[in-house]
């Protein structure tokens, strides 16, 4: 048998398990609630893969390793700042976003929640909320399809555009029929899948090289600045630019809405705490492997004289060179799993702003539950075929398509997040003044190219903006006060 029947037998079964899934998470899904948020269900350790699974994507598999193999260390502070702001959100944002989302009008989505919590009638913010969620989320989907094009581009000499439309179609078809159970059940296996081959590879290439000695020994004379967390200049304004930068992708966790959707999906707040644990053990595991994998690969591919043209796909070429082809095929599925996870959860908030944030505010007559869990699905649908037309030809990397989309939600949701949930005098005006400013920062500071991430100074200026103008048109709201207190006593008497 072929190594490449291999291969196809272990992503057949991969795709198969995905589908089967898929159709499980359906029969589960009886209403709109349950298909956007899972009923409020979900166990603290589904949550956290889930969670951990669709943050990460294409990105930690490809992008990270690719970032390590081209410039060393220096690149791993975004895992740096990425763990820090994924512990903080857990412990910050999830057990009272979980508590607030329940008791401000059983809020399931957070354009909803928004509206909920500040009392907006005028239904504006809810309308921004969800229109800033279509932009960078059909940017942010657009990626993954360039990440799944680019996969099988080089691991089967397929076209882009055959591996584009497979990668696509397969995650639509569980996409569609279960929903955010669905997507986060298939989260969890992935996860899972995940964390696996970012260790198996990088330890396989390690021994394949003469042990951690002579790989180390290997980088450092090919390149010796690869170990140094701060470059071979030292602390130059370039290098604090690039340090910052990394850690300010912390930053964004509090307002990716694919992320925090799942704490708003736990069983109670208390939840929170074992999710935190479990999420956040594999993330450092994940990023430590992934990392690694790209240190290892400087050596591997120097000493097999291998011509890797493409920094991104060295984690693929390493498993496929390494590992028995069927086992090479289950880790080429884990890379479609990191891609596919995310994909599918964007997917799944896109058609939960179309339908709950935007549909239904304008639809008079209250819809049926049947009707609204139809239109969901054909909302995702509608969506990843904009996505997928923007990425029939890729102009950027996967990292920077990703690094754009995580700025534009980090900077217009993150700081309106945490003043909601611990700030009694955020106002509709001030959140939306806030969340406009923030991404529209992005854009602008983006297309200056001073070297500092984006995300930085776009959400310094959505937080200020946002209390500026809140404190300028605040009146205080019994009913919000109470809201805000009952909140209190449910988190702290959920720990």
């Amino acid at each position: 048998m072929s190594d490449q029947i291999y291969l196809y037998i272990a992503l057949g079964i991969y795709f198969a398990a995905m589908i089967a899934i898929g159709v499980f998470a359906a029969r589960k899904t009886t209403d709109h609630e349950d298909y956007m948020l899972g009923g409020r269900n979900l166990p603290a350790w589904v949550a956290a893969l889930s969670a951990g699974a669709s943050d990460m994507s294409g990105w930690l598999i490809m992008g990270l390793p690719g970032a390590i193999y081209a410039a060393g260390l220096i690149e791993g502070w975004i895992a740096i700042g990425l763990t820090i702001g994924a512990y903080l959100n857990w412990r910050l944002v999830a057990p009272r976003l979980r508590a607030y989302t329940q008791v401000s009008n059983n809020s399931i989505t957070i354009p909803s929640f928004f509206e909920n919590r500040l009392r907006d009638k005028t239904r504006i913010l809810r309308v921004a909320s969800s229109v800033i969620i279509l932009v960078f989320f059909t940017l942010y989907i657009s990626s993954g399809m360039v990440a799944g094009g680019k996969f099988f581009e080089s691991s089967f000499g397929s076209s882009y555009l055959l591996g584009m439309g497979l990668v696509s179609v397969v995650t639509l078809a569980y996409t569609l029929f279960g929903g955010f159970l669905g997507a986060s059940f298939t989260d969890v296996v992935q996860g899972l899948m995940l964390v696996i081959a970012v260790v198996i590879v990088p330890v396989f290439a390690v021994v394949a090289v003469g042990g951690v000695g002579e790989a180390t020994a290997l980088i450092s004379s090919l390149h010796p600045d690869h170990f140094n967390l701060f470059g071979g200049d030292g602390l130059t304004s370039v290098t604090i630019l690039s340090i910052v930068s990394g850690l300010a992708w912390g930053l964004g966790y509090f307002g990716q809405p694919h992320i925090i959707v799942r704490f708003m999906a736990l069983r109670s707040p208390s939840d929170a705490k074992s999710g935190r644990r479990i999420g956040i053990t594999w993330q450092i595991v994940s990023l430590a492997g992934a990392v690694l994998a790209g240190l290892i690969g400087v050596a591997y591919v120097a000493k097999n004289d291998i011509d890797l043209s493409d920094p991104e796909t060295v984690l693929l070429m390493m498993s496929q060179t390494l590992l028995h082809p069927l086992v090479a095929g289950l880790v080429l599925a884990a890379v479609l799993a990191a891609i596919m996870s995310t994909f599918s959860s964007q997917l799944i908030v896109c058609s939960s702003a179309l339908v709950e944030d935007l549909y239904k505010v304008v639809r008079k007559t209250p819809p049926s539950q049947k009707s609204l869990v139809l239109l969901g699905r054909l909302c995702v649908l509608a969506v990843a075929i904009v996505a997928a037309i923007l990425a029939l030809v890729p102009n950027d990397t996967v990292l920077g398509l990703v690094s754009f989309a995580w700025a534009g939600f980090g900077a217009a949701f993150g700081p309106i997040v945490l003043l909601s949930l611990y700030w009694r005098k955020l106002t509709n005006w001030g959140a939306l003044a806030g969340m406009v400013s923030g991404a529209a920062t992005v854009f602008i500071w983006k297309a200056l190219g001073t070297g500092l991430y984006e995300l930085l100074p776009s959400f310094i200026v959505g937080m200020l903006v946002a209390v500026v103008v809140s404190l300028a048109t605040y009146k205080r709201n019994e009913e919000i006060e109470q809201e805000f207190t009952h909140t209190g006593a449910m988190v702290v008497v959920g720990r």
